[in-house]
């Protein structure tokens, strides 16, 4: 089990990236602590002295890559009174405190996998993503969802990643022009997949629709693993 660590942080840097989407890079004042792709950390950005009760959090999937011991990322929409705070005050040179690693929403290394992600909810596969090899021999694909083409935060990196890995497949479904990510839509694309698993991250109502979609096409239960961020 990975120790959990709360660590005081200096909020780096602040991208805006319009529609009240943000990312977020932290500066951990010691090495990360060894995390798993797919883990989540807690954010808090009241005063904390480090041994008291724990203030006020919040849960943002680490963006960042495992191998960056020097810095955290987390992006996330503003949905709620904590988000409306952190679009108000998180500022380049402000302190906050992170504890980190939790979670299981972890991909299988071993088997072919559809990843499902809607907006932010990508966070919790870009990790993954950046650990993949090109010998990586499980088939794993991408469907990444955004409202507007400007709110593919991680497209960038996930087409990078799947230029450098032949088994990585990406694709960037526009709400826009192509409609909601929809798994009758995308069945053709994972068709010779032999028995995948399907992740999904995202926003509740998408993980339901996504997941009634599923069974209904005969994917098991079993097979369907989802990370309610909202």
């Amino acid at each position: 089990m990975a120790v959990v660590r709360k660590i005081p942080c200096l909020v780096r840097a602040v991208t805006d990236h319009g529609e009240r989407v943000y990312t977020v890079e932290l500066e951990p004042s010691i090495p990360v602590p060894p995390f798993k792709p797919g883990q989540f950390l807690h954010l808090a950005i009241d005063p904390y002295d480090g041994v008291g009760f724990w203030p006020e959090s919040r849960v943002f999937s680490i963006a960042s890559s495992p191998r960056e011991r020097d810095r955290l990322q987390i992006t996330y929409a503003v949905k709620g009174a904590f988000t409306t705070r952190m679009e108000r005050e998180l500022v380049p040179g402000r302190s906050v405190w992170a504890k980190l690693p939790y979670g299981e929403f972890m991909i299988d290394p071993h088997r072919d996998a559809v990843l499902y992600a809607g907006g932010t909810g990508v966070t919790a596969f870009t990790a993954f993503l950046q650990s993949l090899t090109p010998e990586n021999a499980p088939r794993v694909i991408l469907f990444y969802g955004a409202r507007t083409p400007d709110l593919f935060v991680y497209g960038p990196l996930v087409e990078a990643c799947a230029r450098a890995v032949p088994s990585l497949t990406c694709h960037l479904v526009c709400e826009e022009t192509d409609g909601r990510l929809d798994a009758n839509t995308t069945a053709p694309a994972v068709a010779s997949l032999h028995d995948p698993a399907y992740y999904l991250s995202g926003p509740p109502a998408m993980l339901a629709a996504l997941t009634t979609q599923l069974l209904g096409r005969g994917v098991p239960l079993r097979s369907i693993y989802t990370d309610a961020w909202e």
